[in-house]
């Protein structure tokens, strides 16, 4: 069902790296995004997929990972996706409306639970570097990188702490924490 998917969907940022991600998965989740609303229906978004170890490699090379985590850079060897998607605007198509962007990345990051794959998107991107390194005509600007895989890790959701920290956390087992505000707090009225 739907909120089992939402509830499970979390950002993970270990992977089983020999687990390999079809380039057909990988289209079936850029089709869920097709498929997804799109502001005045004008289809900014395009997607550059990349399955293969050398080109999975030069991605990740261009990222930067887990912000709150500042002594952690980023999954080790054997723990890095196996996939990713580049959610692109084609800016030709004109600019880009954000809620596109969002409503596709949702799309994709519950199609992903839903075939048993973990995920994470990225938005601390060398993009200059990555769209030269991938020979990106300039008319498609880089807007975020979604990492699929295998998980390699557990992640807890929890209520937030009596410091009110939103800061994610690993502890001493590995077990990766998000810390979420209460439904109470979070309605208004």
């Amino acid at each position: 069902m739907l909120p089992d998917l939402v509830r499970k969907s979390r950002s993970v940022r270990k992977f089983n790296q020999a687990a390999a991600v079809s380039i057909d998965t990988l289209r079936s989740l850029v089709d869920l995004a097709r498929l997804s609303p799109s502001s005045a229906n004008r289809q900014t978004l395009k997607f550059f997929l990349s399955a293969e170890q050398k080109r999975n490699q030069l991605i990740f090379s261009q990222l930067a990972w887990a912000g709150y985590l500042p002594d952690w850079k980023g999954p080790l060897e054997g723990e890095r996706p196996a996939a990713y998607i580049l959610m692109l605007n084609d800016e030709e198509l004109g600019p880009l409306k954000e809620v596109d962007a969002g409503i596709a990345l949702q799309s994709m990051l519950l199609g992903a639970n839903y075939a048993g794959l973990g995920s994470c998107i990225l938005g601390s991107i060398d993009r200059v570097k990555l769209q030269t390194s991938l020979e990106l005509p300039k008319r498609f600007r880089i807007l975020f990188v979604l990492a699929l895989g295998e998980p390699a890790e557990q992640v807890a959701v929890e209520p937030i702490g009596d410091d009110g920290s939103i800061r994610y956390w690993r502890d001493q087992q590995n077990l990766f924490h998000v810390p979420k505000r209460s439904l109470e707090e979070i309605i208004v009225a």
